[in-house]
């Protein structure tokens, strides 16, 4: 079997092109072409022979990816069916707004976690994406943004299909080449990788000094309600979540996101909210609220209005920062949570 060309470093590249009797130079001309130029082909390198071409042919392979369907939404939001060279899928979406357009991307097929009220966990994981796998869903995104809203994209978010942090080394690998000016050249800063809180690895990250934003799917700050609906988390309590936050502020000096939704008869109550503020008193944060997107699990369904405003009141009456984040994409299944390889006719 080939192997895939952009699986090799630049100092890879241009060693192999010295050992095979050619200029170190071409190394760095083939790594132009497929990080800078996210070609899809040896035949876009048009600075380089038809010779080498076909050599570079014989020896290699691009596995890029290919989109296998698009839906849209009536709100503007693109949904991307991405097919893997292994015909596997995964989902991306494009979410545009009057200021901003967001890329949402996957980290692996399926979920390595349980979440009961997510729609990808219930498919597991089938595997990890590769570097080239995340970095080609930003760049085609880049590339629909431009073409159907005439502008760039302004944001990344790793929220997606998939735990980013169960991913690490290709995760950190990935966003390398996105916002390395040898690659796409997007700003660390407007990206944020989303865990369901993987403490060391939270760690980690702020021991690797990431430019990155972090936010955490918390949606409760009792040990039990979580682990009710997070099953996986038992393995990661929250006082040792909570530490890790603390060191992730400490090294960094980020602010980390709480992403916390509020449903009926499970977190709609004092006492969840008294826990999440003082969760959040920790270290310097912030809490986006976000709007439940049905899954078909009939053990969740929102909260009212009323719940969600009392969250919103006691929040910054405790000058803790909170924003309402409004869905996006519901009507083809591309909202928070929805991800599942379906497609809505």
């Amino acid at each position: 079997m080939k192997k895939d060309v952009r699986s090799l470093s630049l100092k890879d590249l241009c060693s192999f092109f010295e050992s095979n009797n050619y200029p170190s130079y071409i190394g760095k001309q083939v790594h132009h072409w497929l990080w800078k130029k996210s070609s899809f082909s040896f035949d876009e390198m048009t600075n380089i022979s038809l010779e080498l071409r076909d050599f570079l042919k014989n020896k290699f392979v691009i596995n890029h990816i290919k989109i296998d369907k698009i839906q849209k939404s009536n709100d503007g939001t693109i949904k991307n069916a991405v097919k893997l060279f292994d015909n596997l899928l995964v989902e991306s979406v494009l979410i545009p707004t009057e200021k901003r357009t967001t890329a949402c991307i996957s980290s692996q097929v399926g979920c390595s976690l349980d979440c009961d009220f997510c729609a990808t966990s219930k498919l597991k994981r089938i595997r990890n994406l590769n570097p080239d796998e995340i970095f080609d869903q930003v760049s085609t995104i880049n590339l629909q943004s431009k073409l159907y809203f005439n502008r760039p994209i302004s944001n990344i978010v790793f929220m997606g299909m998939g735990e980013p942090l169960l991913n690490y080394n290709n995760l950190i690998l990935g966003i390398e080449k996105i916002t390395s000016n040898e690659g796409l050249g997007i700003s660390p800063k407007r990206i944020t990788v989303s865990t369901s809180g993987i403490s060391k690895l939270i760690v980690r990250m702020a021991d690797e000094n990431v430019k990155f934003n972090l936010a955490i799917s918390l949606h409760s700050a009792i040990e039990k309600t979580r682990n009710k609906i997070m099953p996986f988390s038992i393995k990661f309590p929250l006082n040792e979540l909570k530490e890790a936050v603390k060191y992730w502020y400490n090294k960094t000096r980020k602010k980390v996101t709480y992403e916390y939704i509020v449903w009926n008869g499970i977190n709609d109550n004092l006492k969840h909210i008294k826990a999440l503020i003082e969760f959040c008193k920790a270290s310097p944060s912030k809490v986006n609220l976000i709007q439940y997107n049905n899954t078909e699990n009939p053990f969740f369904s929102s909260a009212s209005e009323k719940k969600i405003q009392e969250y919103i009141f006691e929040l910054e009456e405790n000058k803790i920062p909170v924003t309402i984040r409004k869905s996006r994409g519901k009507d083809i299944d591309a909202a928070c949570g929805q991800l599942a390889n379906r497609e809505i006719n």
